[in-house]
C-alpha cells in the first residue's frame, strides 16, 4: 500500500499510578485483509480514524497527568493526518497551542485553559517513499489545411475523456490592439474568465464590439490611446468587428480548459504541462465550419500530433452591424 503512515503508538502502562491510561498501541498498517480496491480504500479509511481517535486520547491522557510536552507532540501529530474534519482540527490546534506553551515552546495567544483541563509516547517513523507522479508532458504538432487561409491561427484545446477538465484560472489582462484598421493579433486564444484589453493605437476613433452570443458586447466609441476591457466569461468563438471601419474583422477563442494553444502562422503548436492519459483535442480555425474533434493519448516520449482542418467556411455574404443587419457602405472604410 502506497503512503502508508508507520506511526508506533506506546500504550501508558496500565494501572499506573499517575492514573495514565491505557490506550490502544497497535503499529500500522492494521493486520486487514485486502483483496479488492474497494477493501484497500476501507483500509485506509480505517487506520485514518485508528490513529485519529488515539492520538486524541492520548493526548488527552498526557494533559491529565501534565505530560504538556506529549500532549503537545500528539495534538501536533494529529494536525498532520489527512482528511481532518473541521471540528476535530479546531480543537486539535485550541488545546495544542496552550499545551506546547506549558511545556516551555512558544507562548500562545489563546486564554489558558481552566486548571481543572489538565500517556504514551508517539513516535512516526518515515514514511514510505511515494510512488513518483506521472510527469506532465509538453504536447507538440501540426495543424495542416485552412484552405487559402492556411493553419494560422488555429487553437487547440484538450479536456479530459472520461473524466472533469478543471477550469483555468482567471488570467491578467491582454491586449488586442487596434492598429492600421486591423486587430492585433488577428486570433488571440484565452481562457474562460479572461479579462482583455482593447486599446485604440490608431489616430481616429474606433468601436468594437461582437455578435457572437452569448460574448456579444459593445466597447462604445473611443478615441486614440484610449482603451476598453472586456471579461469574457462563456467558451467558444467571439468575432471581433468595428462599428466604423467595416474592414476590421478579428477572433477571439475562450477556452474552457487550460490546456490550450495557438498555433502560428506554420501550423504548429505546443500544449505545456498536460498530464499523461486520455485527452480529446478539438482544433478551431475561422475558416472551418466544424471544429475538428479527435481523441489522443498523452504519455511521455509521445509523437508530435498531426491534424489538418478544412477551409470550407466562406466569407460572409455582408459586414453585420450591431443588430446583424446588413452594414451600410461606407467609403474608404
Amino acid at each position: 500500500m502506497t503512503n502508508v503512515l508507520v506511526l508506533m503508538l506506546l500504550a501508558a502502562p496500565k494501572g499506573a499510578p499517575d492514573g495514565g491510561l491505557a490506550v490502544l498501541g497497535e503499529a500500522l498498517p492494521l493486520a486487514l485483509l485486502v483483496k479488492t480496491p474497494e477493501e484497500l480504500s476501507y483500509k485506509a479509511m480505517t487506520e485514518r480514524q485508528y490513529l485519529q481517535v488515539t492520538l486524541l486520547v492520548g493526548a488527552k491522557a498526557a494533559w491529565d497527568r501534565g505530560d504538556f510536552a506529549t500532549a503537545a507532540t500528539k495534538w501536533e501529530a494529529v494536525l498532520r493526518l489527512p482528511e481532518l474534519p473541521g471540528d476535530v482540527r479546531q480543537a486539535a490546534e485550541s488545546f495544542g497551542k496552550v499545551a506546547r506553551e506549558r511545556a516551555g515552546g512558544q507562548a500562545s495567544s489563546l486564554p489558558a485553559l481552566p486548571a481543572g483541563e489538565r500517556e504514551p509516547t508517539v513516535t512516526i517513523m518515515p514514511m514510505e517513499p511515494e510512488a513518483p507522479k506521472a510527469t506532465a508532458v509538453a504536447v507538440t504538432g501540426l495543424v495542416s489545411g485552412g484552405g487559402t487561409h492556411g493553419p494560422g491561427g488555429a487553437v487547440i484545446v484538450l479536456r479530459r475523456v472520461g473524466g472533469a477538465t478543471p477550469k483555468p484560472r482567471p488570467s491578467r489582462v491582454r491586449a488586442v490592439v487596434q492598429k492600421d484598421k486591423r486587430f492585433m493579433p488577428h486570433v488571440l486564444a484565452v481562457p474562460v474568465g479572461a479579462t482583455v484589453e482593447f486599446r485604440n493605437e490608431d489616430d481616429f476613433f474606433h468601436n468594437v464590439f461582437s455578435i457572437s452570443k452569448p460574448n456579444d458586447f459593445d466597447l462604445g466609441l473611443y478615441k486614440s490611446g484610449a482603451l476598453r476591457e472586456q471579461v469574457f466569461s462563456t467558451p467558444g468563438p467571439v468575432h471581433l468587428l468595428c462599428n466604423i471601419h467595416s474592414s476590421m474583422n478579428g477572433w477571439l477563442y475562450v477556452s474552457d480548459s487550460p490546456w490550450f494553444a495557438q498555433a502560428d502562422a506554420t501550423g504548429r503548436f505546443t500544449v505545456k504541462n498536460v498530464p499523461p492519459g486520455q485527452w480529446e483535442a478539438e482544433v478551431w480555425h475561422e475558416w472551418a465550419s466544424q471544429s475538428l474533434k479527435q481523441v489522443v493519448t498523452v504519455a511521455p516520449g509521445m509523437a508530435e500530433l498531426a491534424f489538418s482542418i478544412d477551409g470550407d467556411r466562406r466569407a460572409p455574404a455582408f459586414v453585420p452591424d450591431k443588430s446583424g443587419k446588413p452594414r451600410q457602405p461606407q467609403l474608404g472604410y
